[in-house]
């Protein structure tokens, strides 16, 4: 597979690149970027779009891709809700739909979080439920995962400078809940591979949750 990984240099994606790097199933990883330089490692090819919402006026540079891993985002702690919505649902769909535009036989795989709904009185779980219908309504296969807490395994970390020392106490605490209740908690590596495995899979769920995150990201696929 040709996969294409939004927000490659974030917590998230970082795990998620590890997963493509290691699978037999990809043959090439090509991250999209907002600055030249910012791709993570020589091994991933670099793709320029300074700003996702304007993904419309650049539809050619979405051909010849097999599938999207959109890992970008904004932290939902801490940011004002025009700003993460700009990011969580425009940005999103805006990329979304040039993809779809571009390939339509490819796959749009998005992660969203657990208890993800666009009538939640919180405003992150909001908006990202809100992003789920509006991707769900697009002329192309997608699928949305839905982690609980992310751990970052070793090599990989939060861009937030603020954000740090928590990962630095929270990560083993992941790692135990991870293993101990699956259903709450998953490694971005897990979740790489999990996304890697749907990507690949003939007939994917349109939603995923994060015990099956685990069952996919544990075996690297079915």
């Amino acid at each position: 597979m040709k996969l294409l990984v939004a927000g490659a240099t974030g917590l998230v994606g970082q795990g998620v690149v590890l997963a493509c790097l290691e699978s037999p199933r990809v043959q090439r990883v090509t991250a999209l970027v907002r600055r030249p330089g910012s791709r993570p490692g020589q091994q991933v090819a670099e793709l320029l779009l300074a700003d996702f919402r304007q993904a419309a006026g650049s539809v050619d540079l979405f051909s010849g891709f097999d599938a999207c891993l959109y890992c970008a985002g904004a932290p939902p702690v801490g940011t004002r809700e025009a700003e993460y919505r700009a990011v969580t649902f425009d940005a999103t769909l805006a990329v979304a739909s040039a993809f779809a535009q571009a390939c339509p036989q490819g796959r749009f795989l998005y992660v969203s979080g657990a208890h993800a709904d666009p009538q939640s009185r919180i405003m992150p779980l909001r908006v990202k439920g809100q992003a789920e219908q509006a991707l769900a309504r697009l002329p192309i296969r997608t699928v949305m995962l839905r982690p609980g807490g992310v751990q970052p395994v070793a090599g990989t970390g939060t861009v937030h400078s603020w954000m740090k020392p928590l990962y630095g106490v929270g990560a083993p605490v992941l790692g135990l809940i991870a293993r101990m209740a699956p259903s709450i908690a998953t490694s971005n590596l897990a979740l790489g591979r999990a996304m890697v495995a749907l990507a690949d899979m003939p007939q994917p769920p349109g939603v995923v949750e994060c015990a099956q995150i685990n069952r996919l990201g544990d075996a690297d696929g079915p």
